[in-house]
């Protein structure tokens, strides 16, 4: 999740209501259970919920397009270029997500942002990847 986090070290505040509630969003960075290895955790950002349309990877010219499924999210590192996510290992399913990421507490504190909320006056009401 660089420049987001730091490869080790960093602690954050993770929150557990929020994906039992169903809201978690586009943008919201989240802890989830890997779904290439249950004992490992991964932290990285929604970049598409349920009946979202997305673009797997926008760098290639020949761009596939996948819709998400229901009960499940499409998860990205915010180090596009080098990140394992779901662009490897598809949709994950929402009961794999744990928790929504609010802040980091050390080595200092910083509110995690939604970076991929519409700015203000935009009219759209969705994020497209493409």
């Amino acid at each position: 999740m660089l420049p987001t986090f730091n490869s080790i070290g960093d602690f954050v505040l993770v929150e557990h209501v929020s994906w039992r509630l169903r809201r978690v969003d586009v943008g919201d960075v989240v802890v989830a259970v890997s779904p290439t290895g249950p004992g490992k955790t991964i932290c990285k950002r929604v970049l598409g919920m349920p009946g979202d349309r997305i673009c797997i990877d926008p760098t290639v010219a020949d761009r596939r397009f996948l819709t998400v499924p229901p009960g499940h999210v499409w998860l990205q590192g915010d180090n596009f270029s080098n990140s394992t996510d779901s662009r490897a290992y598809g949709p994950v399913p929402m009961g794999l997500l744990r928790g929504r990421v609010l802040c980091k507490v050390w080595p200092r504190f910083e509110w995690i942002e939604n970076g991929l909320q519409p700015h203000e006056g935009a009219e759209a009401t969705s994020v497209s990847t493409a």
